[in-house]
């Protein structure tokens, strides 16, 4: 650059010709430029994927009051003094019942069974699935044993809790591992549950105040592989044919609650979807995900649709139940911990989180005269502390049953959110605190804890296939155009860019290598990926796009998250390395003398970071050989077969010479290395 193009740029003045430091602004490195275009790039593609999370994960449905106003909001009766227009009702999901693991899960189930129902004393029970772990000693594998069923079967008679209560069990995953059909004798489901009918029904509650509709939706796939390939549930067009009949069947009733063993992200379902064909229900609940062993507490969310999606958190490890109720058809729960007493509830004025405008009548809380409470406890209740705002209301009274109830004048607090706090004390001395927001007057949504939302709202099942289909692209592109693109020019000290660059033209332009990469993550995309037994008896193939088996075709879902972790984490990783090593190659080194070339500091690492994927890749093999036999681990191209091909294909890396590597060594010959 000329004195006066300098001036005129910043006004330098020549910097740089008698050796003065050049501005940034006058350097001309492609460099920094392709950095500033994939950070300029990556920012963009940030920002989108934001304004993407915040518009669907955290706005919530805009109901108003004239356009969405529930028929009986301001109809007679109103939550008052009296026991009337209320029922309650309770949920336990993912028993596990296991005959290796924990022998404290039994008994305290039998005590629920027995201590909690009759101390609450619920209208109905539901069980939403995985009612026994169905796994081997080891945990890897999946089998129905009888035992755990028997072990179910016999807590349920012993307490006579079907005496009691409604007791309605529908299936999980675990409680259709391993089953080649329906009909067959393993699917114990049939013979020692309280409900014993396959599929999705409807059960209406009866009282003389109006029906309450239920429809449990049963989305295990039939048949059932062994775990983990029914993780998703799967809802066909005939299944979904027969929840919208189900829906339709529910019209006249007050309201409608959806339950379900999986959550609907998890839910692989035809056209329309599960979200919209529940879509008039006030809410589904389900379990499933077992709070993601404690990561998320409280799985809560709302569909764009006002249907409100409530994970409940597993019997297995956390001893989690949930009590409901619908009081002058207002929908409240609250999730507890088993053996935790005293248990409240508090059902007007309702959680202004959870209000469902247009599915339950919200005008009822502004002409109601009385806050109601149920308060449970085995020992007697001798206090229901009620306070808004911090400031003491009074002490409810007991009415009938569990309902306490305190007069209230709901307009005074017809501005604005507050808060209720309720303090119940039974006579053992043990103190429960619960407490919520509410509001009196009608105000737009409340929003969802974004990742909560994220998890339940998201079908997981399409952005796996999405982010497969975009590794996959990006890996075979790569190869591609390092094949036939043209390879740069080696200067004096190149760059670890430059190198990087030239290390895989070397890979892609010497054949053996390149055909065995290419077709290898083709391969992964369309090939099977074992055959083996998927169900005991009954041999199967694994696709990454859905899984044959018995004549049945299931969808792929699982399988898209095994290719990316596959695809990342082996063959990316071993290409990468081979590239590493063919580099070497072309600088003169061989496998015993490369340590000169990179140092063991270099090389070291690099040595550790291929033997640590081959490792994962090595436990992948052992885990298909538990999980789905000796004939899978040997008739597996993508698990088995791979490893070797890894190990074959950096042995040629270290030991080729053929006219290509001979090519590469001749143009880096004079080029020092950096």
């Amino acid at each position: 650059m000329s004195d006066s193009g300098c001036r005129k740029c910043c006004g330098c003045q020549g910097a740089g010709r008698s050796g003065a430091p050049v501005p940034f602004c006058c350097r001309r490195s492609p460099r920094m430029l392709r950095l500033f275009s994939v950070v300029i790039t990556a920012g963009l593609l940030l920002a989108c994927l934001t304004a993407y999370v915040l518009e669907n994960y955290t706005t919530q449905p805009a109901y108003t009051a004239a356009g969405r106003e529930h028929p009986r909001a301001g109809q007679p009766p109103y939550p008052g003094r009296g026991m009337d227009n209320i029922f309650w009702f309770l949920q336990v999901s993912d028993l596990h019942i296991s005959k290796f693991r924990d022998p404290q899960r039994t008994p305290d189930f039998k005590k629920f069974c027995t201590e909690t129902v009759d101390v609450i004393r619920p209208a109905i029970v539901f069980v939403t699935g995985d009612l026994t772990d169905a796994k081997t000693k080891n945990r890897i594998g999946s089998v129905q044993h009888e035992i755990e069923w028997q072990t179910y079967q016999s807590v349920l008679k012993q307490s006579r809790v079907l005496e009691k209560t409604k007791w309605i069990d529908i299936k999980g995953n675990h409680d259709a591992f391993n089953i080649p059909s329906l009909e067959s004798v393993n699917n114990y489901y049939r013979k020692y549950s309280a409900h014993r009918q396959d599929g999705s029904f409807h059960y209406v509650h009866k009282t003389h105040f109006g029906n309450y509709s239920f429809i449990c939706a049963d989305a295990t796939p039939s048949p059932g592989p062994k775990r983990p390939l029914n993780f998703f549930g799967f809802l066909n067009q005939n299944k979904m044919d027969e929840l919208s009949k189900l829906a339709s069947e529910t019209v006249s009733s007050n309201q409608t609650i959806w339950l379900g063993h999986y959550t609907t992200s998890t839910i692989v379902s035809a056209s329309p979807g599960i979200q919209q064909v529940m879509g008039s229900a006030i809410a589904y609940l389900c379990g499933h995900l077992h709070t993601l062993g404690g990561l998320m507490p409280v799985l809560h969310t709302r569909h764009s649709q006002g249907t409100l999606e409530l994970e409940l958190g597993d019997w297995m490890d956390n001893r989690k139940y949930r009590l409901m109720a619908f009081d002058h058809d207002l929908f409240s729960f609250v999730d507890l911990k088993f053996d935790k007493w005293p248990v409240v509830l508090i059902t007007n004025p309702k959680s202004a989180l959870y209000r469902s405008p247009g599915r339950e009548p919200l005008g009822k809380i502004k002409h109601s005269t009385h806050i109601r409470v149920l308060a449970f406890s085995p020992s007697q209740i001798t206090s229901v502390l009620v306070s808004i705002d911090g400031i003491t209301v009074g002490t409810a009274v007991h009415i009938r049953g569990p309902l306490f109830s305190i007069v209230w004048r709901a307009e005074d607090y017809s501005k604005g959110m507050h808060y209720i706090e309720v303090h119940a004390q039974d006579t053992a001395g043990r103190t429960t605190v619960k407490g919520h927001d509410f509001v009196v007057e009608e105000i737009r949504l409340l929003p969802f804890d974004i990742v909560a939302s994220f998890i339940l709202l998201t079908r997981h099942y399409i952005m796996a296939r999405v982010l497969f289909v975009l590794v996959f692209l990006a890996n075979i592109i790569i190869i591609l155009a390092f094949r036939y693109q043209r390879k740069p020019q080696l200067k004096e000290s190149p760059g670890v860019f430059t190198l990087t660059i030239f290390s895989f033209h070397v890979l892609c332009k010497t054949s053996i290598f390149y055909y065995s990469v290419l077709l290898f993550t083709c391969y992964v995309a369309v090939g099977p990926w074992f055959i083996g037994e998927v169900i005991d008896g009954k041999f199967g193939a694994c696709f990454v796009f859905g899984v044959v088996v018995d004549g049945q075709f299931l969808e792929g879902s699982l399988t898209f998250i095994f290719g990316i972790l596959q695809l990342t984490f082996f063959n990316i990783p071993l290409m990468c390395y081979l590239c590493w090593c063919l580099l070497l190659r072309c600088r003169g080194a061989c496998f015993r003398s490369h340590v000169k070339y990179t140092g063991w500091i270099r090389t070291i690492p690099m040595h550790l970071f291929i033997a640590a994927f081959l490792m994962w890749q090595v436990y992948s093999c052992y885990f298909l050989l538990v999980t789905y036999g000796t004939a899978a681990f040997f008739l597996s191209p993508v698990r088995t077969w791979s490893v070797l091909l890894a190990l074959v294909l950096i042995y040629k890396a270290w030991t080729l010479n053929n006219s290509s590597i001979r090519t590469f060594k001749a143009e880096m010959k004079n080029c020092p290395y950096s």
